[in-house]
């Protein structure tokens, strides 16, 4: 097999191309989530937080950028709350809650392990006396 075909055979695999869409629509959902952060979020944390230039606050005389630390976690909090009410809350509204599933059509007699209908009183097989089954509440 050569080395092209190979290729091809592994390219156009499912789950490789499902990735390649999974990375293309994560890419397209973090743009969302930032134009949501910096222009929704980010504009009010700015009235809340003090003015001025805080990202560039350093502690000397080792120029430890506190404020850029401090800034990338808020960053952090930010993005991740932003992303855990869009991907739970607002997923929820799009969920539906599942039906149940039907119940069987078939029980299994206890004598000779037969598959017999549901409404069947006996065996068809052994001819053993089947209890009948109580109706499932949902």
């Amino acid at each position: 097999m050569s080395v092209l075909s190979e290729f091809k055979q592994f390219a156009l695999k499912g789950n490789v191309v499902d990735l390649a869409v999974a990375v293309v629509i994560g890419n397209a959902f973090t743009a969302i989530v930032n134009a949501v952060v910096s222009d929704l979020v980010m504009p009010v944390v700015g009235l809340v937080l003090p003015g001025g230039d805080w990202r560039e606050v350093t502690v000397s005389p080792l120029q430890l950028r506190i404020g850029h630390l401090l800034g990338a976690l808020l960053d952090f909090i930010i993005i991740a709350l932003v992303l855990f009410l869009v991907v739970v809350k607002v997923g929820a509204l799009w969920r539906r809650k599942e039906a149940a599933p039907p119940p069987p059509a078939t029980k299994v007699c206890p004598e000779c392990r037969e598959t017999v209908p549901m409404e069947a009183r006996r065996c068809r097989a052994c001819t053993s006396v089947l209890e009948p089954v109580a109706p499932s509440r949902a």
